[in-house]
């Protein structure tokens, strides 16, 4: 039953990946500023790149509902590998899995609301290659406590604050690489006359503010889920394991990230913070959260064989 869901989950994502590249390769236009005068000032820049974003066409009915089932599908399968009978199997194939299916599912919802084509052509493909993870990687370490509600409570809490931090890190990427090809085009017009796959992918994403604007509010959530994270991470340690609370290198990567995305809202509402400086912050907080989350596991599982403690 598994290797069905197993397929399934793939053949949706990956069939929808496929028809959403093939769609953009097939409507992407050469770019108007290609003919783009010399003289044409930032400004202007700015506002055809936003002026074609508002006119990319959003996810389309049947695709939001098959991407709706792959979901479904994929949230189905992990219940199903993660929690057989009553205990927990799980590593870093796992999570990887989770923290894109979730990531999925925010994208989903934000397609409700924003044009993100350009966002959808990124996660889909990385949601169908971490789906198929598990069965690669299945060196897992089975939890009996799985059960207890507090634990399901805690994990739960940290799969949704993982997957809005890693939909984040993929704002800020797309955000890096539009900023990046702005400032380009105000440098210099002729270097833009090639049309190139990149280009028409990044004209696909609604202006930089509305993106700034989703990212804070994915930071701004997660960063109290990860909050609600630690804590019931402690309390569960200390009531259901019976073990007093260390600072293991778990802990330590999960705390560096909640004290650097905690420094990144706080620099946010107090000065405005802003720019590459600020999206390069968002990937290394992402990156110490992705250490504490994946990195460990990997480590254990495939590169020392051994299970995590």
């Amino acid at each position: 039953m598994d290797i069905v869901l197993y397929a399934l989950t793939a053949l949706l994502y990956g069939g929808l990946a496929v028809a959403g590249w093939r769609a953009h390769r097939n409507t992407a236009v050469e770019p108007a500023l290609a003919g783009m005068p010399a003289g044409m000032n930032a400004g202007m820049a700015d506002s055809m790149q936003s002026g074609r974003a508002s006119k990319a066409s959003g996810m389309s009915t049947i695709g939001r509902a098959l991407l709706g089932v792959a979901l479904l599908v994929h949230g189905i399968l992990l219940h199903t590998t993660i929690f057989p009978q009553n205990s927990m199997v799980f590593g870093f194939a796992f999570a990887l899995s989770a923290m894109f299916w979730l990531g999925a599912g925010i994208y989903w919802i934000e397609s409700f609301f924003f044009p993100l084509d350009g966002l959808r052509l990124l996660v889909l493909p990385l949601a169908c290659v971490a789906s198929v993870m598990p069965l690669i990687f299945g060196g897992v370490r089975v939890l009996p406590y799985a059960a207890a509600p507090m634990f399901k409570l805690h994990f739960l809490i940290a799969n949704i604050a993982y997957g809005l931090f890693a939909i984040a890190a993929l704002h800020a990427i797309l955000m890096l690489m539009v900023e990046k090809r702005l400032q380009n085009m105000r440098g210099t017009a002729t270097r833009h006359t090639s049309n190139s796959w990149v280009s028409s992918w990044l004209d696909t994403l609604p202006p930089l503010l509305t993106l700034e604007k989703l990212l804070f509010r994915l930071i701004s959530a997660g960063f109290v889920l990860l909050t609600l994270t630690l804590i019931s991470g402690v309390a569960f340690n200390e009531q259901l394991v019976d073990k007093a609370f260390k600072l293991d290198h778990k802990t330590v990567f999960a705390i560096l990230s909640w004290l650097m995305f905690g420094a990144l809202l706080t620099a946010r509402r107090v000065s405005g913070w802003r720019g590459r400086a600020a999206l390069r912050w968002v990937l290394a907080s992402f990156v110490a959260l992705l250490l504490a989350y994946v990195g460990s596991r990997f480590v254990f599982e495939v590169l020392l064989h051994r299970a995590v403690v």
